[in-house]
């Protein structure tokens, strides 16, 4: 029996969040998604494979979310994935040393999404 994977999605823009949805769910991903970071915490129950959120959010920016995350020993190795719009050198920095496995730069392609969560998933 296949297991579907399990992302996490986590934007505060809803057409992001519905793109990403799509793109992932047409390659059999089961697919959770929170505009707020507050919210996507309490999702983490569901136990996701990968962890894909935004860089900026309102309440609590990605990083504070990442350290969230990583200070629980169960999440430590859990891969991240951060979306930002900020290809600037300190945000990427800031992004990776919260905690991050990998980054990618808006606007993206489908494919460049897809093939960075097959390269954390190890698929």
């Amino acid at each position: 029996l296949h297991m579907k994977h399990k992302i996490l999605i986590i934007d505060d823009e809803e057409m992001i969040l519905t793109m990403m949805k799509k793109c992932l769910e047409a390659e059999n991903f089961l697919v959770y998604t929170a505009n707020k970071a507050k919210k996507a915490l309490e999702l983490m129950s569901v136990a996701p494979d990968i962890i894909l959120l935004d860089i900026n959010m309102p309440e609590m920016d990605g990083p504070t979310f990442v350290k969230a995350v990583r200070a629980k020993d169960e999440y430590k190795d859990l891969p991240i994935l951060m979306i930002t719009t900020e290809a600037a050198k300190e945000d990427i920095l800031t992004a990776l040393r919260s905690g991050v496995n990998n980054y990618v730069v808006k606007p993206f392609t489908p494919e460049t999404l897809q093939e960075k969560v097959f390269k954390l998933l190890d698929l």
